[in-house]
């Protein structure tokens, strides 16, 4: 029972985490919203492998690397800004209908999700979190941490497909308004740019300032 309440509390960490808007969000939503429903679930699968990734860093104990040399997670979270504050600016700057794919020629699945991927890498609350939270939740008292480290993967990639799978199903049918729309379309592609330019600017603030 007290085992079932540890994953529980587990879960409930990892939504609030996912539910806060972020990069990674942002980047789901601008996917969607420029190449439909596929663009925005191959952005999913690329968050979510991103967390595996991250996952695998933290219970091999890679991220206390970036404890120690915090000049890597500071590295880590500027270059994580500045790729998404690029698509937030070309958003913004384009001006174009979000179908017409404004980061330039639009993009095959499989780069989308390498793109995902790369984003949820850059992302610095995954390392807070993987840092300040996740240790307190792999115990020897439990069983084989590599056991534990697959259960609280599983809980955060569920999470995170749940949360960033409706968020893309929702853009995509919000696509379909905004085409038939012009200049709402416009108006929209400035809120996204804007919104992720801002979201890249607050992760430098919150992440230098928690370092």
């Amino acid at each position: 029972m007290e085992q079932t309440a540890h994953l529980w509390l587990f879960f409930v960490l990892v939504f609030g985490v996912v539910v806060l808007p972020g990069l990674d969000m942002a980047f789901v939503l601008a996917s969607s919203l420029t190449g439909g429903r596929k663009a925005g679930l191959s952005a999913v699968a690329g968050i979510i492998a991103g967390g595996a990734c991250h996952v695998a860093a933290g219970a091999t104990g890679v991220a206390v690397l970036l404890k120690v040399v915090p000049s890597a997670f500071n590295v880590m979270l500027w270059m994580g800004a500045l790729y998404v504050a690029w698509m937030g600016i070309s958003i913004f700057r384009s001006g174009a209908a979000f179908s017409a794919a404004p980061l330039g020629e639009k993009q095959p699945p499989t780069a989308t999700f390498r793109r995902g991927v790369l984003t949820c890498l850059l992302n610095p609350k995954a390392y807070v979190f993987m840092l300040a939270v996740f240790p307190q939740f792999v115990r020897p008292e439990y069983g084989p941490l590599w056991i534990q480290a697959l259960v609280l993967g599983a809980i955060i990639a569920v999470t995170q497909g749940a949360v960033y799978g409706a968020i893309a199903l929702a853009a995509d049918r919000a696509r379909g308004w905004l085409e038939s729309n012009p200049a709402a379309n416009v108006a929209a592609a400035r809120v996204v740019g804007g919104l992720m330019t801002l979201a890249a600017v607050v992760t430098v603030f919150e992440g230098w300032r928690s370092v």
